[in-house]
């Protein structure tokens, strides 16, 4: 289990935006209107500029990392290799929130560029539960799992994603990055309702949530596709205001863009609106409390 002296409690950093190489220069140049950043923890493994100028930028901002590449989940391939790579980037640049994605990636000795869904069942609970344990007791700090996008359930699922989530949390002290964007894109691919997406956000556990992300996604004649390539949905919007009435406005709320990389001001300009939104929900709060 972590050990005691770990944080326990998640940064309420505000509105962040994730770094992306086309807008190094931009922030470099001066500072941006923007909370705190999120990189991709993979790309800052080995030395040159990228690290170059992620360690001039944490200076001025917080810093996200979040992993795209461990495959928590893989029943095989579980790389310790790559948790030391991710040690060693964090004791370098001591980030304010560390993630990965509750997802496996590896089969067969070979890793696939895919957050691949898990099947959620008793023995995959048990075998992330251990993992958990390992990254948090190796980083001396608390990590967040994000729930991802899924285009299929399966069969031997004994419990909700909420659930699993859930029952993660209480066996090892993680936290959840909920991402808001997937859940609406599994409500729609799986055909659940509105409702279904709200009741999941009632079953987690509300002290555990460290980080929401916002993304755009691609709606197609199969299905919903989870891409980062565009604008926030409004549907996604509506469902991250239900969340901010449920967790409050401490949370952190990143934009994700990761395909058709906009100019940074579209980026900034998601990111304010989810200041704005969160700002007038906790003004209705206030007011509804007097």
């Amino acid at each position: 289990m972590m050990h005691s002296h770990i944080e326990t409690s998640f940064p309420a950093l505000g509105y962040g935006v994730g770094l992306r190489t086309r807008h190094y220069r931009e922030f470099l140049r001066q500072p941006q209107a923007v909370d705190w950043l999120e990189i991709h923890t993979e790309n800052y493994f080995g030395a040159g500029v990228d690290l170059n100028v992620l360690e001039t930028l944490r200076a001025d901002y917080p810093i996200s990392m979040h992993g795209v590449g461990l495959g928590i989940g893989s029943a095989t391939g579980y790389d310790l290799t790559h948790v030391e790579k991710i040690k060693r980037l964090a004791e370098r640049i001591q980030p304010a929130l560390i993630s990965e994605h509750l997802c496996w990636a590896a089969i067969a000795g070979r890793h696939m560029n895919d957050l691949l869904p898990m099947p959620l069942m008793h023995s995959a609970l048990n075998l992330i539960s251990a993992r958990i344990d390992h990254l948090q007791n190796t980083l001396q700090q608390r990590v967040m799992l994000e729930n991802v996008s899924t285009y299929v359930r399966f069969a031997c699922d004994d419990m909700t994603e909420a659930e699993f989530l859930t029952a993660l949390v209480q066996r090892t002290g993680c936290g959840v990055l909920l991402d808001i964007n997937n859940l609406y894109v599994n409500q729609i691919n799986h055909g659940e309702s509105a409702q279904d997406a709200l009741t999941t956000l009632l079953q987690l556990p509300a002290g555990s949530i460290g980080e929401m992300h916002l993304a755009g996604h691609l709606v197609t004649e199969s299905g919903v596709i989870d891409h980062h390539g565009c604008r926030v949905d409004p549907a996604v919007w509506t469902l991250y205001e239900h969340a901010r009435q449920l967790f409050g406005p401490r949370i952190p709320t990143l934009i994700e863009w990761d395909t058709d990389i906009p100019e940074l001001d579209i980026l900034l300009d998601e990111a304010h609106q989810a200041r704005l939104r969160s700002q007038r929900i906790a003004q209705e709060s206030s007011c509804a409390l007097i």
